[in-house]
């Protein structure tokens, strides 16, 4: 028997909030679970956990961002000092989470489905969780490109599970609504509710910063209404700023999308391929507001986020761990149970079973759950589909989860497309409903890949072509440049030639003249001279045989002298 029954959005619209008065606007598919498993963890108060042995500080923020390493192997760092230089657009920069010595820079395993490893750096604590001073913000609050540099620079990501950097959204400015996401939504995953509980002030407090830097006129902080005692501390917080509403929307998953929470508060339906801010609307977690209000005012680096320990476990709760903290040192803290047989990282709609436990924590890593057989039965085997549709009326993205399968599975990636695979948000709730338990989420995954692949081999092969291409032209250029400059020098040459013998022609015309007029010209050339004076060479030999044959014509015959 599954816990949950599932709902459309004509059984789960609710027209207005009865916290805030609100209107609220009805959004497609979803589940609404008969247990959420929330009562594990949520009145549990967040805990410290010990320091470990070592970190892995990732130099990796998300599959898609990386940072420059600037620290020597062999340095000693301190808490919040700068170790990983933001690289990019979108980059963000990487801090030490506590004082000691860097002992290693290289491949280590992180917490990703495909176990594949990331530069991280090795850091062994001293103990003495030394840090450095702390610079806050001394700016103006509404320049946005200098608090979109300094959010940069204090590493800040989102804390929602995607870790996408928060300051490429402050970049987004300006816009009309600011959204503070506290819907947590996911099952078993309780951090948000225990930070906007115990913390509910500071969240306010950056929520407002935030809307000062990308001039929003409105904040609306949604969380799902089965969380009243976050509601009551946010409400209590926002008493003082007229801009804030809290609001309570109806619980079901996924309603803590991104596009789900901004078609719920504002009825604006943002399509794939856009930004949310093209529509006026930024929306951000609401840890990462918190840490966004530390850093300005504390100047205080993203080091630690709250992680929910979680499932099969008797010592569940929540806790604050610092980036880099090694899973397998994470794990006592919850004091798993003897049947646990694996560890899931994020929830159990969207989670997925830990490769490595000796990856470390991230910023986006949000949960981990002891899960055992009793918790999390082994999937039954896949069956042929049924066709029967239940998947479809679950679907949040208006999507036809059944032809997209069929499509992925049969690797016609160009008609997944044309049914918008990518509007897919990745939710679960089709393979979760899917009575021939397909897991339909893994083909998408795949269709997704194979046409991401696909089009870096394309772009590849287009930049190939291009290079090909602008070498072929490049060599043709060169061959005619070449040509050009041959027949250039040729002509020269030529040119040079003609002047000369032109040149030569009147000099030697001149020194004819200067010969039969009986005077050399003092300004003659050698040449001319040496021409001369062969000529009159010539003539001398001529006049002497001309002598010689006379001579010999007048002289009497040998017989005569004897």
């Amino acid at each position: 028997m599954r816990w949950f029954s599932w709902l459309t959005s004509s059984a789960a619209n609710t027209l207005v909030d009865p916290v805030s008065g609100r209107k609220l606007y009805p959004i497609d598919g979803g589940i609404a679970f008969a247990d959420y498993h929330k009562q594990e963890t949520a009145d549990i108060p967040i805990r410290n956990v010990a320091m470990p042995s070592h970190y892995i500080v990732p130099l990796r923020v998300n599959p898609r961002f990386t940072a420059r390493p600037i620290v020597d192997i062999g340095a000693r760092v301190r808490k919040g000092e700068k170790i990983g230089e933001s690289e990019g657009k979108f980059g963000v920069a990487v801090h030490a989470p506590t004082s000691g010595v860097i002992r290693d820079l290289g491949q280590y395993p992180m917490t990703h489905v495909s176990g594949l490893p990331a530069l991280a750096y090795f850091i062994e604590p001293d103990g003495k969780d030394e840090a450095i001073e702390p610079t806050p913000y001394r700016g103006a609050c509404d320049d946005t490109d200098r608090i979109r540099d300094f959010l940069q620079q204090m590493g800040l990501a989102g804390l929602g599970g995607a870790a996408f950097p928060s300051h490429a959204k402050v970049a987004s400015s300006p816009v009309k609504t600011l959204i503070i996401n506290g819907a947590e939504c996911e099952p078993w995953i309780t951090c948000d509710d225990r930070l906007m509980r115990e913390h509910a002030s500071e969240i306010v407090a950056g929520a407002c910063d935030l809307a000062a830097a990308i001039h929003a006129q409105e904040i609306l902080i949604g969380i799902e209404d089965n969380k009243p005692q976050a509601i009551a501390a946010m409400q209590a917080a926002a008493a003082n700023h007229g801009t804030v509403t809290v609001v309570a929307i109806p619980t079901i998953y996924p309603a803590g999308g991104e596009k789900q929470l901004i078609e719920r508060l504002t009825g604006i339906e943002v399509p794939y391929g856009h930004l949310s801010a093209e529509f006026g609307v930024l929306v951000f977690n609401v840890g990462t507001a918190r840490a966004v209000h530390r850093a300005l005012t504390y100047g205080e680096p993203l080091l630690e986020r709250v992680v929910t320990l979680t499932g099969a476990a008797d010592n569940p709760g929540n806790r604050w761990v610092r980036i880099g903290h090694p899973i397998a040192e994470l794990i006592p803290e919850m004091a798993p149970k003897p049947e646990v047989d694996r560890y899931l990282l994020g929830g159990p709609m969207t989670g997925f079973a830990i490769p490595d436990l000796d990856a470390p924590i991230l910023k986006g890593s949000n949960c981990i759950i002891a899960a055992s057989p009793a918790l999390f039965p082994p999937p039954p085997p896949e069956q042929p589909c049924i066709r029967c549709g239940a998947c479809a009326p679950v679907c949040p993205a208006r999507l036809e989860p059944m032809e997209l399968y069929w499509f992925a599975r049969a690797q016609q990636f160009g008609k997944a497309q044309e049914f918008h695979l990518f509007d897919c948000i990745e939710c679960g709730c089709c393979a979760y409903v899917c009575p021939a338990h397909i897991p339909l989420v893994d083909y998408y995954r795949y269709a997704k890949s194979e046409i991401w692949e696909r089009e870096r081999e394309k772009s590849k092969a287009q930049q190939s072509k291009a290079r090909f291409e602008f070498r072929n032209y490049r060599l043709e250029r060169e061959k005619a440049e070449k040509a050009a400059r041959a027949a250039a020098k040729a002509a020269e040459t030529k040119r040079r030639l003609e002047a000369q013998a032109q040149e030569s022609h009147a000099e030697a015309t001149a020194s004819g003249t200067n010969d039969r007029d009986g005077a050399a010209s003092p300004s003659a050339p050698d040449a001319n001279d040496a021409a001369a004076r062969k000529k009159a060479l010539v003539e001398a030999a001529l006049a002497r045989a001309r002598a010689k044959r006379a001579a010999e014509a007048t002289e009497p015959s040998g017989e005569n002298r004897e």
